[in-house]
């Protein structure tokens, strides 16, 4: 058996229990010795929308989306290395620098161009990353509870998985990281439950498979002596080169990581952008307006359609 297909028939296997949420194909792109698993539904050649997750979730996150929109667009969302079904190794650059390059390979790979990238958490600066440094490729920008610049601040919950020693034993050993997630980054009432709360957790069942829940939070680069800092400082430095792409902002206001001060910088950055606040929505806004988020980014595509 190949690797290839050895790694598809694990990945539907572990989604049976919520396969009626995620239904999608699995798919594989070979980096070197570690495999990308990504979704790509709809027609090939009709335009993509680039769907980029951040942590600790991984593609699920977007499966209503990719649902709603795949009937006549080309639906592309990655599992960055060591989320979802993509490998996890435990010795490997998890750095911006290096989920940046993956994104680029994944584009190059597929051939994607006038791109609708939509963003997330993390998913704001890698997919940032792609699109400061290849803007040609980039038609629109969905954004959503996310950062791409410099000056934000982490909150103590997260300062304190960042600890030595302590912050391992929690975010791996005791899932702190991504079980609490399925509380505090919604507003549903207890949280994510049933099929939606497996999937959402499915791909980090255990130490080895967290080991890039903790490498994200260890990365944010909060000083300048950080190894992501210049990284994130030449994302940051390029957003400028987007400021002719039609932007939507989406954003779930009971966020209390990426809190008002972040909206506010983008619409400081892209003073022209569409914004949608949704009031009682908090970081996972697409879980808990699922229907809005769908109705504001249609609406959006609709109004900026890609020149012929």
């Amino acid at each position: 058996m190949s690797a290839a297909l050895d790694r598809s028939r694990r990945a539907v296997e572990r989604t049976r229990p919520f396969a009626r949420e995620y239904p999608f194909a699995p798919r594989f792109l070979e980096l070197g010795e570690v495999a990308l698993h990504y979704v790509d539904e709809g027609p090939r050649d009709a335009e993509p929308l680039l769907f980029v997750h951040g942590n600790p979730t991984w593609s699920f996150l977007w499966r209503k989306l990719i649902a709603r929109f795949s009937t006549d667009r080309r639906c592309v969302a990655p599992d960055h290395i060591g989320c979802g079904w993509s490998d996890k190794p435990q010795e490997y650059d998890y750095t911006l620098e290096q989920h940046v390059a993956n994104l680029v390979a994944l584009v190059e790979r597929l051939e994607l161009r006038n791109i609708t990238l939509v963003v997330h958490d993390w998913g704001g600066a890698i997919g940032m990353g792609l699109a400061t440094r290849f803007p040609q490729r980039i038609a629109r920008l969905v954004v959503m509870n996310t950062a791409a610049f410099t000056g934000g601040k982490a909150p103590l919950r997260i300062r304190v998985c960042r600890t030595p020693i302590l912050g391992e034993l929690a975010v791996r050993g005791f899932n702190a990281f991504a079980g609490a997630a399925r509380v505090m980054a919604t507003e549903q009432p207890g949280g994510l439950r049933g099929e939606i709360a497996k999937g959402m957790l499915a791909p980090y069942s255990n130490w080895r498979e967290r080991i890039a829940t903790l490498r994200f939070v260890e990365d944010i680069p909060l000083a300048r002596s950080h190894r992501s800092y210049a990284t994130l400082e030449q994302i940051e430095q390029g957003l400028s080169k987007l400021s002719d792409k039609p932007m939507c902002v989406i954003w779930g206001l009971r966020d209390w990581c990426f809190t008002p001060w972040y909206l506010e910088q983008w619409r400081a950055r892209f003073p022209k952008a569409q914004v949608h606040v949704a009031e009682n929505a908090g970081h996972w806004v697409s879980e808990d307006e699922p229907e809005n988020v769908a109705r504001w980014m249609q609406e959006f595509l609709a109004a900026h359609p890609l020149k012929p």
